[in-house]
């Protein structure tokens, strides 16, 4: 009852901190992380990525059938990458689900690039593979001061 209670208020809190980024205020962001040319990836691929995973929204979380969830900007799964309720997942980033709701983004960067270590790249993200691969990307970053 008690870790009911504080995943709820953990919920409440984290998305009362919530941010919805213009797309140039996650493209200058994302920059500044140095995820521009990342294992050769384009800015413009995870402004892409971001827009139709997410909406922009860092405080993002999808329920999926299976009981894990899709959390934050770039929906990172609980079911491998972060820590959730079940003990038993592999945590591959260290770091609690609830960490990539953070709007300063810090975490949820730190997670996306190990994530995209993979043989996969970004094409582990299915809304990548069919939004933004292989297509001209370079509308997500025009006029963009960076």
């Amino acid at each position: 009852m008690l870790l009911a209670f504080a995943s709820l208020l953990g919920c409440l809190l984290t998305s009362s901190h919530a941010k919805v980024y213009s797309r140039c205020e996650l493209a200058k962001v994302l920059h500044d992380f140095g995820l521009e040319g990342y294992r050769g990836s384009t800015l413009a691929d995870w402004v892409c990525l971001a827009y139709f995973t997410s909406g922009f929204n860092t405080a993002a979380v999808d329920h999926e059938a299976d009981g894990s969830t899709n959390n934050g900007i770039f929906q990172i799964n609980s079911r491998k990458w972060c820590k959730n309720l079940d003990p038993e997942v592999p945590n591959l980033c260290q770091m609690y689900c609830s960490d990539l709701l953070n709007p300063n983004l810090k975490n949820t960067v730190i997670c996306a690039m190990k994530i995209t270590q993979q043989p996969q790249g970004l094409a582990s993200w299915e809304a990548w593979r069919r939004h933004c691969q292989g297509k001209d990307l370079s509308d997500w970053v025009d006029g963009c001061d960076l």
